[in-house]
Protein backbone atom coordinates (compact mmCIF):
# COMPACT_ATOMS: atom_id res chain seq x y z
CA UNK A 1 0.00 0.00 0.00
CA UNK A 2 1.60 3.43 -0.63
CA UNK A 3 2.18 5.63 2.04
CA UNK A 4 -0.57 8.53 1.33
CA UNK A 5 2.26 10.93 2.81
CA UNK A 6 4.93 9.77 -0.07
CA UNK A 7 2.07 10.70 -2.67
CA UNK A 8 1.03 13.92 -0.83
CA UNK A 9 4.41 15.09 -0.95
CA UNK A 10 5.22 14.09 -5.16
CA UNK A 11 2.35 16.34 -5.67
CA UNK A 12 3.51 19.27 -3.46
CA UNK A 13 6.60 19.00 -5.01
CA UNK A 14 5.59 18.60 -8.64
CA UNK A 15 3.27 22.10 -7.71
CA UNK A 16 5.81 24.03 -6.52
CA UNK A 17 8.18 22.95 -9.49
CA UNK A 18 5.88 24.00 -11.95
CA UNK A 19 4.41 27.11 -10.38
CA UNK A 20 7.96 28.17 -9.95
CA UNK A 21 8.05 27.29 -13.89
CA UNK A 22 5.00 29.52 -14.59
CA UNK A 23 5.60 32.32 -12.81
CA UNK A 24 9.67 32.58 -14.24
CA UNK A 25 7.83 32.82 -17.28
CA UNK A 26 5.02 35.43 -16.54
CA UNK A 27 8.27 37.39 -14.86
CA UNK A 28 10.36 37.28 -17.87
CA UNK A 29 7.63 38.20 -20.18
CA UNK A 30 5.61 40.59 -19.11
CA UNK A 31 7.67 41.98 -16.21
CA UNK A 32 11.44 41.67 -18.77
CA UNK A 33 10.25 42.23 -22.25
CA UNK A 34 6.38 43.91 -22.03
CA UNK A 35 7.89 45.84 -19.37
CA UNK A 36 4.36 46.04 -17.41
CA UNK A 37 4.45 47.82 -14.47
CA UNK A 38 2.93 46.42 -10.96
CA UNK A 39 -0.78 47.88 -11.94
CA UNK A 40 -0.63 46.97 -15.82
CA UNK A 41 0.38 43.31 -14.39
CA UNK A 42 -2.46 42.82 -12.27
CA UNK A 43 -5.00 44.26 -14.89
CA UNK A 44 -3.68 42.03 -17.42
CA UNK A 45 -3.68 38.93 -14.67
CA UNK A 46 -7.55 39.75 -13.97
CA UNK A 47 -8.72 39.41 -17.16
CA UNK A 48 -6.58 35.84 -17.50
CA UNK A 49 -8.18 34.93 -14.35
CA UNK A 50 -11.58 34.95 -15.01
CA UNK A 51 -12.05 31.26 -17.15
CA UNK A 52 -8.90 28.73 -18.29
CA UNK A 53 -9.84 29.62 -21.53
CA UNK A 54 -8.83 33.52 -20.76
CA UNK A 55 -5.82 32.15 -19.17
CA UNK A 56 -4.79 30.24 -22.26
CA UNK A 57 -5.32 33.64 -24.66
CA UNK A 58 -3.05 35.55 -21.88
CA UNK A 59 0.07 33.14 -21.71
CA UNK A 60 0.84 31.85 -25.63
CA UNK A 61 4.45 32.38 -24.06
CA UNK A 62 3.95 29.67 -21.79
CA UNK A 63 2.14 27.29 -24.29
CA UNK A 64 5.34 28.01 -26.55
CA UNK A 65 7.59 27.12 -23.78
CA UNK A 66 6.08 23.62 -23.11
CA UNK A 67 5.06 22.57 -26.71
CA UNK A 68 8.84 23.06 -28.18
CA UNK A 69 9.94 20.85 -25.88
CA UNK A 70 7.78 17.87 -26.65
CA UNK A 71 8.54 15.63 -29.77
CA UNK A 72 6.37 16.02 -32.73
CA UNK A 73 6.83 13.39 -35.60
CA UNK A 74 4.60 16.09 -38.34
CA UNK A 75 7.35 19.21 -38.04
CA UNK A 76 7.81 20.18 -41.74
CA UNK A 77 12.18 20.41 -42.07
CA UNK A 78 13.57 23.42 -40.20
CA UNK A 79 14.50 24.77 -43.73
CA UNK A 80 10.72 24.28 -44.64
CA UNK A 81 9.02 26.46 -42.21
CA UNK A 82 5.16 27.56 -43.12
CA UNK A 83 4.35 31.62 -42.06
CA UNK A 84 2.18 30.71 -39.28
CA UNK A 85 -0.21 32.89 -37.21
CA UNK A 86 1.45 32.48 -34.39
CA UNK A 87 -1.62 32.50 -31.70
CA UNK A 88 -4.38 30.55 -33.04
CA UNK A 89 -7.07 29.94 -31.17
CA UNK A 90 -10.99 29.80 -31.29
CA UNK A 91 -11.54 33.54 -30.74
CA UNK A 92 -9.24 34.58 -33.15
CA UNK A 93 -11.64 34.30 -35.96
CA UNK A 94 -14.51 36.78 -36.80
CA UNK A 95 -16.02 38.88 -39.72
CA UNK A 96 -15.42 41.92 -41.26
CA UNK A 97 -15.67 43.67 -44.60
CA UNK A 98 -13.07 42.62 -46.97
CA UNK A 99 -10.78 45.21 -49.45
CA UNK A 100 -14.10 44.31 -52.05
CA UNK A 101 -16.67 45.28 -49.31
CA UNK A 102 -17.42 41.98 -48.86
CA UNK A 103 -18.35 40.61 -45.24
CA UNK A 104 -16.54 37.87 -44.91
CA UNK A 105 -15.22 35.37 -41.67
CA UNK A 106 -11.81 34.45 -41.72
CA UNK A 107 -8.98 34.83 -39.55
CA UNK A 108 -8.41 38.59 -37.60
CA UNK A 109 -5.54 38.69 -35.68
CA UNK A 110 -1.87 38.19 -37.25
CA UNK A 111 -0.22 40.59 -34.11
CA UNK A 112 1.94 37.51 -33.72
CA UNK A 113 2.53 35.92 -37.18
CA UNK A 114 5.92 34.45 -37.81
CA UNK A 115 7.98 31.28 -39.61
CA UNK A 116 7.77 28.61 -37.60
CA UNK A 117 6.20 24.92 -38.47
CA UNK A 118 2.40 24.53 -38.84
CA UNK A 119 2.28 22.04 -36.26
CA UNK A 120 2.12 24.95 -33.55
CA UNK A 121 -0.90 26.81 -34.92
CA UNK A 122 -2.88 23.44 -35.51
CA UNK A 123 -2.24 22.29 -31.78
CA UNK A 124 -3.17 25.95 -30.01
CA UNK A 125 -6.14 26.14 -32.18
CA UNK A 126 -6.62 22.06 -30.68
CA UNK A 127 -5.89 23.14 -27.06
CA UNK A 128 -8.12 26.26 -27.44
CA UNK A 129 -11.22 23.79 -29.12
CA UNK A 130 -11.25 21.67 -25.70
CA UNK A 131 -11.05 24.40 -23.51
CA UNK A 132 -14.20 26.29 -25.54
CA UNK A 133 -15.57 23.04 -25.23
CA UNK A 134 -15.69 22.27 -21.78
CA UNK A 135 -17.01 25.50 -20.99
CA UNK A 136 -20.15 24.23 -22.98
CA UNK A 137 -20.16 21.08 -20.93
CA UNK A 138 -19.22 18.73 -23.46
CA UNK A 139 -17.13 15.27 -22.16
CA UNK A 140 -14.35 13.93 -22.54
CA UNK A 141 -15.61 11.73 -25.69
CA UNK A 142 -17.12 15.16 -27.49
CA UNK A 143 -14.44 17.17 -27.09
CA UNK A 144 -12.13 14.74 -28.58
CA UNK A 145 -14.79 14.70 -31.32
CA UNK A 146 -14.27 17.82 -32.12
CA UNK A 147 -10.31 18.25 -31.92
CA UNK A 148 -10.12 15.27 -34.56
CA UNK A 149 -13.25 16.86 -36.59
CA UNK A 150 -11.12 20.21 -36.97
CA UNK A 151 -7.71 18.22 -37.47
CA UNK A 152 -9.11 16.02 -39.87
CA UNK A 153 -10.60 19.11 -41.70
CA UNK A 154 -7.69 20.78 -41.92
CA UNK A 155 -5.41 17.61 -43.64
CA UNK A 156 -7.90 17.24 -46.26
CA UNK A 157 -7.76 20.85 -47.42
CA UNK A 158 -4.52 20.59 -47.09
CA UNK A 159 -4.28 17.54 -49.21
CA UNK A 160 -6.78 19.48 -51.94
CA UNK A 161 -4.50 22.49 -51.89
CA UNK A 162 -1.11 19.99 -52.26
CA UNK A 163 -2.61 17.86 -54.84
CA UNK A 164 -3.90 20.81 -56.77
CA UNK A 165 -7.37 20.35 -56.62
CA UNK A 166 -8.06 23.46 -55.35
CA UNK A 167 -6.60 27.07 -55.16
CA UNK A 168 -5.94 28.65 -51.96
CA UNK A 169 -5.58 32.32 -53.22
CA UNK A 170 -9.13 32.04 -54.24
CA UNK A 171 -10.75 30.75 -50.93
CA UNK A 172 -13.34 32.59 -49.29
CA UNK A 173 -15.50 32.46 -47.01
CA UNK A 174 -18.72 34.34 -47.11
CA UNK A 175 -22.67 34.27 -47.19
CA UNK A 176 -22.56 31.66 -50.63
CA UNK A 177 -20.78 29.32 -48.98
CA UNK A 178 -20.99 29.75 -45.09
CA UNK A 179 -22.85 27.24 -43.01
CA UNK A 180 -24.28 27.01 -40.03
CA UNK A 181 -23.36 29.81 -37.01
CA UNK A 182 -21.28 31.45 -39.30
CA UNK A 183 -23.82 32.09 -42.38
CA UNK A 184 -25.91 33.12 -39.57
CA UNK A 185 -23.40 35.40 -38.65
CA UNK A 186 -22.62 36.72 -41.95
CA UNK A 187 -26.28 37.21 -42.53
CA UNK A 188 -27.19 39.43 -39.79
CA UNK A 189 -24.41 41.57 -40.41
CA UNK A 190 -25.40 41.91 -43.90
CA UNK A 191 -28.22 44.31 -42.63
CA UNK A 192 -26.22 46.32 -40.64
CA UNK A 193 -24.82 49.89 -41.67
CA UNK A 194 -21.40 51.03 -42.63
CA UNK A 195 -22.11 54.26 -39.92
CA UNK A 196 -22.62 51.29 -37.08
CA UNK A 197 -19.60 51.47 -35.50
CA UNK A 198 -18.63 55.03 -36.59
CA UNK A 199 -21.65 56.34 -34.82
CA UNK A 200 -21.27 55.13 -31.66
CA UNK A 201 -17.82 56.53 -31.23
CA UNK A 202 -18.45 59.83 -32.44
CA UNK A 203 -20.24 62.71 -33.11
CA UNK A 204 -20.87 65.75 -35.16
CA UNK A 205 -19.90 68.73 -33.10
CA UNK A 206 -20.19 72.02 -34.79
CA UNK A 207 -20.42 70.40 -38.16
CA UNK A 208 -17.11 68.39 -37.36
CA UNK A 209 -17.05 64.96 -36.56
CA UNK A 210 -15.09 63.75 -33.58
CA UNK A 211 -14.33 60.97 -30.85
CA UNK A 212 -16.93 60.85 -27.66
CA UNK A 213 -14.99 60.66 -24.84
CA UNK A 214 -15.86 57.75 -22.81
CA UNK A 215 -14.47 54.83 -20.69
CA UNK A 216 -12.92 53.22 -23.80
CA UNK A 217 -12.16 56.47 -25.65
CA UNK A 218 -9.80 59.52 -24.27
CA UNK A 219 -7.86 62.25 -25.70
CA UNK A 220 -4.25 62.02 -26.37
CA UNK A 221 -1.87 64.41 -25.69
CA UNK A 222 -0.52 67.37 -27.93
CA UNK A 223 2.68 65.25 -28.25
CA UNK A 224 0.74 62.23 -29.64
CA UNK A 225 -1.15 63.54 -31.67
CA UNK A 226 1.76 65.48 -33.20
CA UNK A 227 3.88 62.58 -33.55
CA UNK A 228 0.62 60.69 -35.43
CA UNK A 229 0.35 64.07 -37.72
CA UNK A 230 4.27 64.03 -38.76
CA UNK A 231 4.10 59.93 -39.19
CA UNK A 232 0.78 60.20 -41.55
CA UNK A 233 2.66 60.86 -44.72
CA UNK A 234 5.15 57.78 -43.45
CA UNK A 235 2.06 54.84 -43.29
CA UNK A 236 0.75 56.22 -46.39
CA UNK A 237 3.55 55.39 -48.43
CA UNK A 238 3.23 51.79 -46.62
CA UNK A 239 -0.04 51.14 -48.07
CA UNK A 240 -0.32 48.62 -51.07
CA UNK A 241 -2.40 50.48 -53.16
CA UNK A 242 -3.28 54.22 -52.26
CA UNK A 243 -6.10 56.77 -53.32
CA UNK A 244 -5.65 59.30 -55.97
CA UNK A 245 -7.77 61.73 -53.36
CA UNK A 246 -4.94 63.59 -51.06
CA UNK A 247 -8.11 64.38 -48.98
CA UNK A 248 -8.69 60.69 -48.84
CA UNK A 249 -6.71 60.01 -45.66
CA UNK A 250 -6.74 63.65 -44.01
CA UNK A 251 -7.04 63.47 -40.10
CA UNK A 252 -10.02 64.46 -38.33
CA UNK A 253 -9.88 63.57 -34.82
CA UNK A 254 -7.31 60.98 -32.84
CA UNK A 255 -8.36 59.23 -29.91
CA UNK A 256 -6.37 57.07 -27.47
CA UNK A 257 -8.29 53.44 -27.04
CA UNK A 258 -8.46 51.93 -23.54
CA UNK A 259 -9.56 48.38 -22.62
CA UNK A 260 -7.38 46.10 -24.96
CA UNK A 261 -6.91 42.57 -25.45
CA UNK A 262 -5.60 40.33 -22.96
CA UNK A 263 -2.19 40.28 -24.52
CA UNK A 264 -2.05 43.62 -25.78
CA UNK A 265 -2.10 45.40 -22.11
CA UNK A 266 1.15 47.53 -21.94
CA UNK A 267 0.67 48.33 -25.78
CA UNK A 268 -0.77 51.80 -26.89
CA UNK A 269 -3.64 51.73 -29.43
CA UNK A 270 -5.29 54.98 -31.21
CA UNK A 271 -8.11 55.51 -33.22
CA UNK A 272 -7.86 57.49 -36.26
CA UNK A 273 -10.94 59.67 -37.88
CA UNK A 274 -10.02 60.20 -41.45
CA UNK A 275 -12.47 61.79 -44.15
CA UNK A 276 -12.29 58.93 -46.48
CA UNK A 277 -14.66 59.29 -49.48
CA UNK A 278 -16.19 62.55 -48.41
CA UNK A 279 -20.09 63.41 -49.38
CA UNK A 280 -20.34 66.55 -47.22
CA UNK A 281 -22.57 64.51 -45.08
CA UNK A 282 -19.39 62.73 -43.21
CA UNK A 283 -21.17 59.47 -43.66
CA UNK A 284 -18.02 57.70 -45.12
CA UNK A 285 -15.76 58.98 -42.50
CA UNK A 286 -13.57 56.07 -41.74
CA UNK A 287 -11.89 54.97 -38.33
CA UNK A 288 -8.65 52.86 -38.37
CA UNK A 289 -6.70 51.86 -35.77
CA UNK A 290 -3.17 52.13 -34.88
CA UNK A 291 -1.98 50.02 -32.51
CA UNK A 292 2.12 49.09 -31.03
CA UNK A 293 2.90 45.92 -31.72
CA UNK A 294 6.47 43.74 -30.59
CA UNK A 295 8.61 41.23 -31.76
CA UNK A 296 5.89 37.94 -32.17
CA UNK A 297 5.47 35.09 -29.20
CA UNK A 298 6.76 32.36 -31.19
CA UNK A 299 10.23 34.18 -32.33
CA UNK A 300 11.58 33.42 -28.36
CA UNK A 301 10.98 29.77 -29.17
CA UNK A 302 11.12 29.03 -32.54
CA UNK A 303 14.17 28.84 -34.89
CA UNK A 304 15.35 32.19 -35.69
CA UNK A 305 15.76 32.90 -39.86
CA UNK A 306 18.26 35.60 -40.63
CA UNK A 307 16.33 36.15 -44.09
CA UNK A 308 12.92 36.96 -42.35
CA UNK A 309 14.22 39.43 -39.95
CA UNK A 310 16.25 41.07 -42.38
CA UNK A 311 12.83 42.01 -44.40
CA UNK A 312 10.42 42.24 -41.54
CA UNK A 313 12.93 44.53 -38.88
CA UNK A 314 9.51 46.86 -38.34
CA UNK A 315 6.74 44.68 -36.50
CA UNK A 316 4.12 46.52 -38.11
CA UNK A 317 5.52 45.64 -41.55
CA UNK A 318 5.92 42.11 -40.34
CA UNK A 319 2.49 42.30 -38.85
CA UNK A 320 0.43 43.85 -41.97
CA UNK A 321 2.51 41.79 -44.85
CA UNK A 322 1.53 38.67 -42.58
CA UNK A 323 -2.14 39.68 -43.04
CA UNK A 324 -1.71 40.55 -46.68
CA UNK A 325 -0.08 37.01 -47.60
CA UNK A 326 -3.04 34.83 -45.54
CA UNK A 327 -5.92 36.74 -46.43
CA UNK A 328 -7.46 36.72 -49.85
CA UNK A 329 -8.52 40.25 -50.43
CA UNK A 330 -6.91 41.87 -47.19
CA UNK A 331 -8.07 45.25 -45.62
CA UNK A 332 -6.67 48.05 -47.86
CA UNK A 333 -6.05 50.56 -44.88
CA UNK A 334 -2.75 48.09 -44.13
CA UNK A 335 0.01 50.01 -43.28
CA UNK A 336 2.48 50.58 -40.81
CA UNK A 337 4.66 53.60 -39.12
CA UNK A 338 6.48 54.12 -36.38
CA UNK A 339 5.97 56.77 -32.73
CA UNK A 340 8.67 57.34 -30.76
CA UNK A 341 11.08 54.05 -32.24
CA UNK A 342 8.04 51.95 -31.60
CA UNK A 343 6.30 50.04 -34.70
CA UNK A 344 2.87 50.02 -34.88
CA UNK A 345 0.41 49.18 -37.98
CA UNK A 346 -2.56 50.89 -39.24
CA UNK A 347 -5.72 49.04 -40.22
CA UNK A 348 -9.35 49.54 -40.61
CA UNK A 349 -11.42 49.31 -37.63
CA UNK A 350 -14.55 47.01 -39.62
CA UNK A 351 -17.83 48.39 -38.70
CA UNK A 352 -18.63 44.69 -39.52
CA UNK A 353 -16.25 43.37 -36.96
CA UNK A 354 -17.68 40.50 -34.77
CA UNK A 355 -16.97 37.28 -33.63
CA UNK A 356 -19.39 33.93 -32.64
CA UNK A 357 -20.46 34.10 -29.19
CA UNK A 358 -20.91 30.57 -27.30
CA UNK A 359 -24.49 31.37 -26.88
CA UNK A 360 -24.10 30.91 -30.79
CA UNK A 361 -23.69 27.48 -30.55
CA UNK A 362 -27.03 25.26 -30.01
CA UNK A 363 -25.38 22.31 -30.87
CA UNK A 364 -22.75 19.53 -31.18
CA UNK A 365 -23.74 19.87 -35.18
CA UNK A 366 -23.29 23.92 -34.73
CA UNK A 367 -19.93 23.13 -33.19
CA UNK A 368 -18.71 20.64 -35.79
CA UNK A 369 -19.67 23.20 -39.23
CA UNK A 370 -18.11 26.40 -37.41
CA UNK A 371 -14.69 23.82 -36.59
CA UNK A 372 -14.96 22.96 -40.14
CA UNK A 373 -15.14 26.70 -41.41
CA UNK A 374 -11.90 27.35 -39.11
CA UNK A 375 -10.05 24.25 -40.39
CA UNK A 376 -10.31 25.57 -43.65
CA UNK A 377 -9.69 28.97 -43.12
CA UNK A 378 -6.37 27.43 -41.29
CA UNK A 379 -5.17 25.57 -44.01
CA UNK A 380 -6.08 28.17 -46.45
CA UNK A 381 -3.68 30.55 -44.88
CA UNK A 382 -1.18 28.30 -44.12
CA UNK A 383 -1.55 27.11 -48.19
CA UNK A 384 -1.53 31.13 -49.21
CA UNK A 385 1.14 32.20 -47.17
CA UNK A 386 3.92 31.36 -50.07
CA UNK A 387 2.66 33.90 -51.95
CA UNK A 388 6.09 35.60 -51.87
CA UNK A 389 7.92 32.55 -53.67
CA UNK A 390 9.42 35.21 -55.66
CA UNK A 391 10.14 36.79 -52.99
CA UNK A 392 12.48 34.78 -51.18
CA UNK A 393 11.07 34.49 -47.64
CA UNK A 394 9.13 30.91 -48.55
CA UNK A 395 10.65 29.73 -51.58
CA UNK A 396 8.94 26.78 -51.78
CA UNK A 397 4.89 25.88 -51.75
CA UNK A 398 3.59 25.60 -48.06
CA UNK A 399 0.91 22.96 -48.64
CA UNK A 400 3.04 20.48 -50.21
CA UNK A 401 5.51 20.87 -47.54
CA UNK A 402 2.93 20.01 -44.66
CA UNK A 403 0.98 17.59 -46.60
CA UNK A 404 4.39 15.21 -46.86
CA UNK A 405 4.95 16.04 -43.13
CA UNK A 406 1.89 14.94 -41.87
CA UNK A 407 1.82 11.53 -44.34
CA UNK A 408 -0.89 10.23 -46.54
CA UNK A 409 -2.93 8.50 -43.78
CA UNK A 410 -4.54 11.57 -42.00
CA UNK A 411 -5.89 8.51 -38.68
CA UNK A 412 -2.32 8.64 -37.02
CA UNK A 413 -1.70 12.42 -37.33
CA UNK A 414 -5.02 12.99 -36.10
CA UNK A 415 -4.99 11.27 -33.32
CA UNK A 416 -1.37 12.28 -32.37
CA UNK A 417 -2.43 15.72 -32.55
CA UNK A 418 -5.82 15.49 -30.91
CA UNK A 419 -4.64 13.32 -27.59
CA UNK A 420 -1.31 15.97 -27.03
CA UNK A 421 -3.93 18.37 -27.20
CA UNK A 422 -6.61 17.15 -24.66
CA UNK A 423 -3.35 16.21 -22.27
CA UNK A 424 -2.29 19.86 -22.52
CA UNK A 425 -5.66 21.04 -21.72
CA UNK A 426 -5.76 19.34 -18.44
CA UNK A 427 -2.21 20.67 -18.10
CA UNK A 428 -3.86 24.44 -18.56
CA UNK A 429 -6.42 23.81 -16.29
CA UNK A 430 -3.70 22.72 -13.62
CA UNK A 431 -1.91 25.59 -14.68
CA UNK A 432 -5.03 28.02 -14.14
CA UNK A 433 -5.33 26.76 -10.81
CA UNK A 434 -1.80 27.54 -9.94
CA UNK A 435 -2.04 30.62 -11.61
CA UNK A 436 -5.35 31.71 -9.95
CA UNK A 437 -3.46 31.12 -6.24
CA UNK A 438 -0.52 33.29 -7.65
CA UNK A 439 -2.25 36.04 -8.93
CA UNK A 440 -4.20 36.90 -6.14
CA UNK A 441 -1.17 37.13 -4.00
CA UNK A 442 0.15 39.37 -6.71
CA UNK A 443 -2.64 41.24 -7.01
CA UNK A 444 -2.36 41.99 -3.07
CA UNK A 445 1.01 43.12 -3.61
CA UNK A 446 0.48 45.51 -6.15
CA UNK A 447 -2.69 47.05 -4.12
CA UNK A 448 -0.05 47.58 -1.66
CA UNK A 449 2.29 49.02 -3.53
CA UNK A 450 -0.22 51.58 -4.82
CA UNK A 451 -1.56 52.86 -1.34
CA UNK A 452 1.77 53.03 -0.33
CA UNK A 453 2.67 55.28 -3.17
CA UNK A 454 -0.27 57.49 -2.77
CA UNK A 455 0.22 57.34 1.21
CA UNK A 456 3.81 59.15 0.35
CA UNK A 457 2.40 61.85 -2.32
Amino acid sequence: MVDPAITENVIRTRNKLRRDTLVSVLDEFDANIMNLNPQKRAEKYSKMSQTAFSFFRGSAYLFYFDATRHYFPYHTPADRPTWIQGDLHFENFGAFRNESGDIVYDVNDFDEGYVGSYVYDVLRMSVSIALVCRQLGYDREQQLSMMEHYILSYYKQIRCYAEGKENPAKFIMNESNAKGPVRKLLRKLEKRRQGHFLEKVTAVMQSDRVFLENSELAIPSAREQELLEQAWASYQDTLLCCEDDVNHYKIKDIAIKHGSGTASIGLDRYYVLIEGRATGEGEDDLILEVKEVRAPVPAYFLPYTESFWQKFGHQGKRVTTTQQAMHHKADPYLGYLTLDDRDFYVRERSPYKKRLKLENIQSTDDMQKILSTMAQLTAKMHSRADRDVSEGILPYHSEREIYKAMGSKPDAFVQHISRWAYAYTDQVERDYQLFGEWAASFQTAADSAVHEAEADS
